[in-house]
């Protein structure tokens, strides 16, 4: 009788959802309407292919940068791109200011209880953990010979023969592949070989891939109950989910088992991978440590994949800027990578000017724990879901100027008096949040800074990355857990000779 029940409100849920897509999907406008019972879903479905400038339209509509966007059943979503709000949020009201069950109960069939699904003790508790491994030398060291010998073995052979061939790749899935091989190398000590010529089908990643969109898609639900009841039937996108999820777990967890086992016939340990060093810690737990694990790959491969996949194009389009970045490669060493990156500092520029663009992560839901009022004056209500959003306040005209939309990596550097050179001027990180701010901001930041520059610089200093596309068109950023370039990034290849 339940299961009869629930398919009875899964069909009924359902008609209403195709009820607004057929008929009122045509209705659009700038600021949306709000009706009694379902608020303003009409024109979320409306705008739901491009659900990201939508909101950032919003966002960018209000003289506050803050806007309240009436969901189903009385439901409300504070939007903000002000500075102000965003350093309350993130830093001065942290305490009350969390993940939520909404968010924390949307994700946990696929992050569980890793660091970025998790509030309070358990998330100071990983955090403490987590921090202490990134800062240690030993892994910085190691990460900077995974990317190398990524780069230099696998990257750069597969673009020069692409170049010799003049064949078309999709510099996205390139990237995603680099990234996936560094991220399970520094996160497991384990290749998967996922970036080699003949661009295998690696299981483990298509089942992430897969959680990962799922995973996003319930956040667009107007009501969770609906991929909930779908949960409990086992039924469409739920039935993936639970197959892609299990995929993961499966690999991970197996992951986990051989390194403990690795460990234990070590008379001296000497591993220096991420699961290694937790390990060795005494943390043991193995779902604890396939939660974490997971929570590193989905970070460490698509926000730095996202990341280079928008600058390359972004450089595509401007000559200029390419050109500084060729300079500084030249002017360090004859060879177009180099060990120490960190003074590159116009491609340092000119990565951050990207990400104000296309931020890796463009919005991020908190839930606040208790009443409070914003220092715009928006009044938050306990229970209510708050989301700054990177997306929109890269395009703020207060923030950035009257060129906001350009891509100006100048708008990062000063010169230097004494030798003309040019020194790099960072922005104060509620401003630029790109990697979060206050005690969430991003642990692995300069490990991704790290790993960027080594592939701008390589990459750049031998080949030109020529997009297949017609003029004047502009790809499509896409929202999910992290953000994509809709239909991949194709491009051509092209050997670029000394000057």
């Amino acid at each position: 009788m339940s299961e009869l029940l629930a398919s009875l409100l899964l069909l009924t849920l359902s008609f209403l959802y195709f009820f607004f897509f057929f008929f009122i999907k045509n209705q659009k406008s700038d600021l949306p309407k709000s009706y009694p019972l379902i608020g303003s879903y009409i024109s979320i479905l409306a705008n739901r292919h491009r659900r990201i400038q939508w909101l950032s339209d919003l966002v960018k509509s209000s003289p506050s940068a803050t806007y309240t966007l009436r969901r189903p059943f009385g439901v409300r979503l504070i939007l903000t791109g002000n500075r102000k709000n965003v350093e309350h949020i993130l830093k001065t009201r942290f305490d009350i200011y969390t993940k939520g069950d909404f968010s924390k109960a949307t994700l946990s069939d696929f992050l569980g209880n890793g660091i970025f699904n998790v509030d309070g003790e358990n998330w100071k508790f990983q955090r403490q953990v987590s921090s202490h491994e990134f800062n240690t030398r030993t892994l910085r060291k190691f990460t900077e010979t995974v990317v190398d010998t990524e780069l230099f073995d696998r990257l750069i052979p597969i673009l020069s023969e692409s170049a010799q061939k003049k064949a078309v790749l999709d510099f996205q899935d390139v990237l995603q592949r680099f990234a996936f091989d560094n991220i399970c190398k520094i996160s497991f000590g384990y290749d998967p070989n996922y970036l080699l010529p003949c661009f295998p089908q690696a299981k483990f990643a298509c089942a992430f891939d897969e959680a990962a969109n799922i995973s996003t898609k319930r956040f667009i639900y107007p009501v969770p109950i609906f991929w909930k009841v779908m949960k409990i039937l086992n039924f469409g996108s739920e039935r993936k989910l639970k197959i892609a999820v299990s995929e993961v777990r499966k690999f991970a967890q197996t992951i986990v088992r051989e390194k403990k086992e690795e460990l234990e016939k070590k008379s001296e340990i000497d591993s220096v991978d991420l699961l290694s060093r937790f390990l060795i810690s005494g943390h043991c737990d193995e779902e604890f440590v396939t939660d974490v694990v997971n929570s590193f790959i989905l970070a460490g491969r698509d926000t730095t994949s996202a990341a280079l996949t928008w600058f390359f194009w972004l450089l595509s389009k401007n000559p200029n800027a390419e050109e500084e970045i060729l300079k500084e490669i030249r002017g360090k060493t004859k060879s177009p990578v180099f060990d120490e990156v960190k003074d590159m500092v116009y491609t340092h520029a000119s990565l951050c000017e990207s990400m104000r663009l296309y931020p890796p992560v463009p919005l991020d839901t908190k839930a606040a724990e208790s009443d409070d009022i914003l220092p715009d004056g928006t009044v938050v209500k306990k229970g209510m879901r708050v989301a700054y959003v990177p997306y929109a306040m890269g395009r703020l005209e207060s923030l950035w100027g009257e060129d906001w939309n350009k891509f100006r990596p100048e708008r990062w550097l000063e010169r230097e008096p004494a030798t003309g050179k040019w020194v790099f001027v960072p922005r104060d990180p509620y401003t630029y949040c790109v990697f979060q701010a206050g005690p969430r901001i991003c642990l692995g930041r300069e490990m991704a800074f790290l790993q960027m520059k080594k592939i701008v610089a390589g990459v750049v200093g031998r080949f030109r990355v020529v997009p297949v596309a017609e003029n004047g068109f502009d790809p499509v950023f896409t929202l999910g857990l992290t953000s994509r370039m809709e239909g991949g990034f194709p491009v051509k290849i092209e050997v670029r000779t000394e000057e």
